[in-house]
């Protein structure tokens, strides 16, 4: 049937020169029947008229979901996801449907690619301890953040951008775009974090803030603006794949839903508003399968739902280091 309404041409207006009665589906029945494809008009005709089951009605209304929800996730979930969020907004569907009109529709998740390293240690700079060993898990929001950064190629040269990411809840609670790998930048990262704590008038002091070995993270300036909000450093070992391996999930994430989708990219400027916006998608409406199957936003007020915040601070300016 598929094949016959795919190929007969005595619906449209036909060219100079084309039959249409030859084009037609009595033409065509007639080829299949010579084939082996025993066909009649009447048998195509019947199933034309005849009228439209609910399974197939349904499967048009979900594959209408389906596409909102995949497009408005800039395009990188999975059926699970999509079966996730459809399960949020109230459509009672099973995942193998969810699958199968994906899979009929050419709809795909993204599947990430391998991370190419950007930190450098400093052999010279006196390094904190361990504090982590690799248990990336947490009992409250601000109680433990990771942080990272990796580099976006663009038109004229290297874009880095840094993160940093709150175990508990995903949340990515400061992050920097810059051309320049240097302290500043993952420090405004951290001070953007620091101020976006201070103004929902959370306190930082206890937490720890685990990173890698590389130089930018163990500079004076850095060390000392930690100090400043009460945190304690803590950085992985050197040649561990896996001591930071939270930012670095993260970070994958970036590059494959964002940058990779989104590229080539012309600067610095479009590298940093594209970021700001997948930025608020993740901490607003990306779900988590770790946290619940929910965004890194409702896992904090879910919390505070049911938890006193720590000790209320005074929001302070972000220091100009």
């Amino acid at each position: 049937m598929k094949f016959i309404a795919e190929h007969r041409h005595d619906r449209f207006t036909t060219g100079e020169g084309v039959d249409a009665g030859e084009l037609g589906v009595e033409p065509i029945c007639a080829v299949l029947n010579e084939h082996g494809v025993q066909i009649a008009s009447s048998t195509y005709w019947a199933a034309v008229k005849r009228p439209r089951c609910a399974r197939v009605v349904r499967d048009a209304e979900l594959l209408v979901k389906i596409r909102r929800v995949h497009e408005d996730n800039y395009g990188v979930y999975g059926a699970r996801k999509v079966w996730r969020q459809l399960t949020r907004e109230g459509t009672e569907v099973a995942r193998c449907t969810v699958e199968r009109l994906m899979r009929q529709a050419g709809l795909s998740g993204v599947v990430r690619g391998a991370r190419t390293r950007t930190t450098r240690p400093d052999p010279k700079a006196a390094r904190p301890q361990d504090l982590v060993e690799r248990k990336f898990v947490a009992q409250r929001p601000d109680q433990l953040w990771v942080v990272d950064f990796t580099y976006v190629p663009t038109w004229v040269g290297f874009v880095y951008v840094a993160f940093c990411i709150d175990v508990y809840s995903r949340m990515i609670t400061g992050w920097r775009a810059s051309s320049s790998m240097s302290t500043d930048l993952v420090l405004d990262a951290l001070e953007m974090g620091i101020w976006q704590r201070q103004r929902e008038g959370r306190s930082l002091t206890g937490l720890v803030h685990h990173s890698d070995a590389g130089s930018q993270y163990t500079s004076i300036r850095y060390t000392e603006r930690l100090a400043e909000a009460g945190a304690r450093p803590s950085i992985g070992s050197v040649g561990d794949s896996y001591d930071n391996a939270m930012a670095e999930s993260v970070i994958g994430l970036f590059k494959t839903e964002l940058i990779r989708r989104r590229g080539p990219w012309r600067g610095p400027d479009a590298v940093e508003i594209a970021t700001l916006e997948w930025v608020d998608w993740f901490n607003n409406r990306r779900l988590f399968e770790a946290i619940g199957n929910i965004p890194p936003c409702e896992t904090e007020a879910n919390y505070y739902r049911t938890n006193q915040p720590p000790e209320i601070v005074q929001t302070a300016e972000p220091s100009l280091h």
